[in-house]
């Protein structure tokens, strides 16, 4: 592997189609203004490095990222790359990852607009992210240790599991599928409507009108705060600890809670059990 140390870059293409490649303390930056820098490489790993041009790791595979720094100039740095791991780095450019597969992001600061759409295998850990309409359509993701700030995340995804995760966000998990939440904080008005075979577990659930229009909708052992009109026309399975504003229009299953201020039923055709004890 070639390495390369304590160089800067600001030329189109700077590194295009390298294979085989370490980047030590290097910048991409400058006055040139170049895309693109290691578009199509393969086999890189970089440390300690600047990235503060656009579109550095378009259609990359196999890249190792450790100790650094993409600016808020760094636009879209990660889309169609494949088999790549970013660790102990700052993501500070919108649209940071998109249709990307088996990416691993540990310790990482994320501050991105529309991050991650369109990826499949992605794992996050031990990471923080902000920004509006995180992961969209993405399939087959774990978060763990994970902390986030925006609205409208998680719409469309498939086949996910968060543990360890407080999440503050509207309109989060719309359209979801098969999507598991366990031992979470999630605080965010209209939580998971539309969605299919979601389920929370050990978790706080905080904000108005919540997981409407659900079908195979599972809670077990969760607390809910400052929750009305919450569960209409879902099909639910539910295990509530603390108190609820209100529940309306169950459409079918089963909802345990200690305690519930108003409940709606506007036709016959909510057939929802609600027992209280």
């Amino acid at each position: 592997m070639e390495t390369i140390k304590n160089k800067s870059f600001d030329n189109e293409r700077a590194l295009y189609e390298s294979d085989g490649v370490t980047l030590e303390g290097c910048a991409f930056t400058g006055a040139a203004d170049g895309e693109s820098a290691l578009k199509e490489s393969k086999n890189v790993a970089a440390r300690a490095c600047l990235f503060n041009l656009r579109y550095p790791l378009w259609h990359c595979d196999n890249v190792e990222i450790a100790d650094c720094e993409m600016t808020e100039k760094c636009r879209a740095p990660l889309w169609y790359t494949e088999n790549a791991r970013v660790v102990s780095s700052t993501l500070h450019g919108t649209k940071a990852m998109r249709e990307c597969k088996n990416i691993t992001i540990d310790n990482c600061h994320i501050v991105s607009s529309e991050f991650g759409w369109d990826c499949q295998g992605v794992s996050i850990i031990n990471s923080y992210a902000e920004g509006e309409y995180l992961m969209s359509r993405s399939k087959h993701i774990t978060l763990r240790n994970f902390k986030m700030e925006g609205k409208y995340s998680f719409q469309y995804i498939e086949n996910a599991v968060l543990e360890n995760c407080t999440l503050d966000t509207k309109d989060a998990f719309w359209h979801a599928k098969n999507v598991r939440v366990k031992n979470s904080t999630v605080k965010g008005e209209y939580l998971g409507w539309y969605s299919e075979s979601l389920t929370f577990e050990n978790c706080v659930i905080t904000g108005t009108q919540p997981l409407c229009y659900c079908k195979n909708l599972t809670l077990i052992n969760c607390e809910m705060h400052a929750c009305d009109l919450a569960f209409e026309k879902s099909t639910v399975n539910a295990q509530i600890t603390t108190p609820v504003l209100s529940i309306k229009n169950v459409l079918d299953g089963e909802i345990t809670v200690p305690r519930v201020d108003e409940i709606i039923r506007d036709h016959p055709r909510y057939k929802g059990k609600i027992t209280i004890k």
